[in-house]
């Protein structure tokens, strides 16, 4: 990923706007790596979906929570709060298990295995509660799915699915969702700052890494 060293003079202002270009470009790379549609087999869309819905259904809100648990600023809190509330009142997670099941795509113990390491990883990160890291994680988080959401109905679609009300939604909601966590990323970097040693991009590069993991195992074709 592309990322800036953020020298200790920089204002707070100026690091945030650094950072949301960095994690701009760092959705475009994930983005700009994903299979063309073309080259993958049923099999392979199949898995696609299968483990980018173990990833998402169990933890999103979990990570979502962390980044509340997380915060010292009182203003962020609401800003988590709104998106924690749309995930369980709407059911998201359900949401998301028709959508894998209407696209014969149920994730099997395999394909939550193919994503353990990584996604461990993550979960040690969010268990540390760094505010910052968090927060920023979930921003490009939100943002790459925002655009990821095209492709992953194309998924479906290419299998024989009609069931598209998670992609639909989320195509959507998290547009605002992003700009949500880039509002309180401000707030916290303003009241809690990283240590000057301490890499803000950690759980951006953990979260790429489990990305690439979902979209290229066992055979899943990279584009060129």
């Amino acid at each position: 990923m592309n990322t800036f060293a953020f020298a200790p003079e920089l204002t707070t202002e100026s690091v945030l706007a650094a950072t949301k270009i960095s994690v701009d470009q760092t959705i475009d790379e994930v983005m700009n790596s994903l299979p063309r549609m073309d080259q993958l087999s049923s099999e392979q869309r199949r898995g696609i979906i299968a483990r980018y819905t173990a990833v998402l259904e169990g933890n999103f809100i979990y990570w979502m929570t962390a980044a509340y648990l997380a915060v010292k600023s009182e203003a962020a809190r609401p800003i988590i709060i709104d998106n924690l509330t749309e995930e369980v009142r709407d059911s998201h997670p359900a949401m998301l298990r028709r959508f894998a099941v209407a696209a014969h795509a149920f994730p099997t113990d395999s394909d939550a295995l193919a994503v353990d390491h990584e996604l461990t990883q993550m979960r040690l990160f969010f268990g540390r509660l760094s505010g910052v890291q968090i927060l920023v994680t979930m921003a490009f988080f939100e943002g790459f799915i925002q655009r990821y959401m095209s492709y992953l109905a194309d998924l479906a679609v290419a299998q024989g699915s009609s069931e598209l009300e998670y992609t639909d939604v989320h195509g959507v909601c998290d547009i605002a969702h992003t700009e949500g966590l880039i509002q309180a990323l401000s707030m916290e970097m303003a009241l809690n700052p990283l240590a000057p040693d301490a890499d803000i991009f950690e759980g951006v590069r953990l979260l790429e890494s489990l990305l690439n993991r979902v979209v290229n195992v066992s055979g899943t074709p990279v584009a060129a």
